[in-house]
């Protein structure tokens, strides 16, 4: 099907032009979001009587966007989940839960601007990309972690690896000091006992 672009859609084309597209994803996605127009005459000579409204309007929004993209962009959302020893999820974080979470922190985002490259499946620091408007993304990232304290330490670049690996490490530094306290209280003992004998008086020997 043939549609003329209302706005810029990625890897379409830009607004006023003339697109061929599959039946489809005009029919569920592009007329019905108010992003393109069937390629008639009509809707052609229609579309050049309102560019200079809908370009107006364009502009507008895109500057909205910058706006907000200056205060979005870049910033860090924690995510609390529950996760395997290995790090890995009992489910995942979707595009619901990162506009659920961008909300919260004070910014209007809605799931259907919010895109990851993959499913996130994992503990970690991962990127998911918004699209304010047709021309403006930016990148947020998802602390997601099993507490606040772990997300915390996440922030700081390392990862559930490391923290599980500094974690094991640590706990066998305390057994060796616990074996060590145990060594040497065990010497004490034992000088104890040598300097108890030397000290103690031998009682005579009987003809």
């Amino acid at each position: 099907m043939d549609v003329i672009l209302l706005e810029r859609v990625a890897k379409l084309g830009q607004m006023g032009e003339v697109v061929s597209v599959k039946d489809g994803y005009a029919r569920n996605f592009l007329l019905p979001q108010g992003k393109a127009l069937r390629a008639s005459e009509a809707n052609k000579a229609r579309f050049e009587a309102e560019k200079a409204q809908l370009e107006a309007r364009n502009l507008e929004s895109k500057k909205e966007a910058e706006s907000l993209a200056v205060a979005l962009d870049g910033q860090r959302f924690i995510v609390i989940r529950s996760a395997s020893d290995a790090g890995a999820l009992y489910g995942s974080v979707t595009p619901r839960d990162a506009a659920e979470a961008a909300t919260a922190g004070g910014f209007s985002v809605d799931k259907k601007q919010v895109t990851t490259p993959k499913p996130i499946k994992e503990l970690g620091l991962h990127e998911m990309t918004v699209t304010l408007h047709p021309e403006v993304q930016v990148t947020i990232i998802m602390n997601v972690a099993r507490s606040q304290e772990e997300a915390e330490l996440q922030a700081t670049g390392k990862s559930i690896q490391e923290l599980a690996a500094e974690e094991e490490a640590q706990n066998e530094f305390e057994i060796a000091e616990l074996f060590d306290d145990m060594g040497s209280a065990a010497e004490d003992d034992e000088d104890l006992r040598g300097a108890t004998a030397e000290e103690a008086p031998q009682e005579p020997i009987e003809d």
